[in-house]
């Protein structure tokens, strides 16, 4: 469905990205893979990717922090693939904190990456979109994107940030052959939501899988994480002619948390 497509995905060095990742190459996608990790393990990762689906995978390293960087890496990417047809913003960090508590240079760090990065990114993709006139971009919002939990205000406002900014670019593109969506997940038991169980854990004194249960119940009715191949999925959906005419919205996968 996307042979000959060219897809670059932010922070999919592991978990979400990775299998997104995997999910467009099958579909036949050229990948950029970026991201941080043990260098073996992402060549090994970048090597499997070409081998199972016959598809061209490259690894960039930038810090997607920085905005100057991104956008740098964008055109480096457009270099690589010859070209940039689907753009997945997907790399994030997490803090939590009191907002009296939460330290400035965190704040500043979730803020750069798990926003700025979007914007920049989206900025420096869409010329290369509009010149073909297709375009694909998907953005890895959350549940926390349309709605709020205490001691999560840097993250929160990060991807109600992001939420609002896919609706922009959908409005400023509309017509011209590039969408632009947000998947909303709700608990996708990732590394960094393990770290969060494990706090959990500890702090109420009980084993860490009673700590998911306990998690989940505090949010998500389904009482099931959300998976990385599902969220994969969604995001192959909304490259695909299917979803022309989608834009501007926000896909929820999270087991009826926003449904509340």
């Amino acid at each position: 469905m996307l042979k000959g497509k060219h897809a670059v995905v932010t922070g999919s060095t592991s978990g979400i990205g990775l299998a997104i990742a995997h999910e467009l190459a099958a579909n036949g996608a050229n990948i950029v893979l970026n991201g941080f990790g043990d260098p073996q393990a992402i060549e090994k990762d970048r090597l499997n990717l070409e081998h199972e689906y016959g598809v061209k995978a490259y690894y960039i390293n930038a810090d997607l922090s920085k905005g100057e960087e991104t956008r740098k890496f964008i055109e480096q990417s457009a270099q690589e693939l010859g070209g940039i047809d689907i753009l997945v913003n997907n790399a994030g960090i997490q803090h939590t904190d009191l907002i009296e508590d939460f330290p400035a240079d965190r704040w500043d760090a979730i803020i750069g990456l798990n926003l700025s990065a979007v914007f920049h990114g989206t900025a420096a993709a869409l010329p290369h979109m509009k010149k073909q006139g297709w375009g694909r971009i998907i953005n890895i919002a959350s549940a926390h994107g349309l709605v709020a939990s205490a001691n999560k205000s840097a993250y929160v406002a990060a991807k109600h940030g992001v939420v609002g900014l896919t609706k922009v670019t959908a409005l400023e593109n509309a017509g011209n052959g590039v969408t632009c969506n947000a998947i909303c997940p709700g608990w996708v038991r990732t590394p960094l939501v393990e770290k969060q169980i494990v706090a959990l854990a500890q702090k109420m004194g009980i084993d860490v899988e009673a700590a998911a249960k306990e998690l989940l119940s505090e949010k998500q009715p389904s009482l099931q994480f959300v998976t990385p191949k599902q969220l994969a999925g969604a995001a192959v959906f909304l490259a695909s002619p299917a979803a022309d005419q989608m834009t501007g919205t926000t896909l929820s996968l999270d087991g009826g948390w926003t449904a509340r």
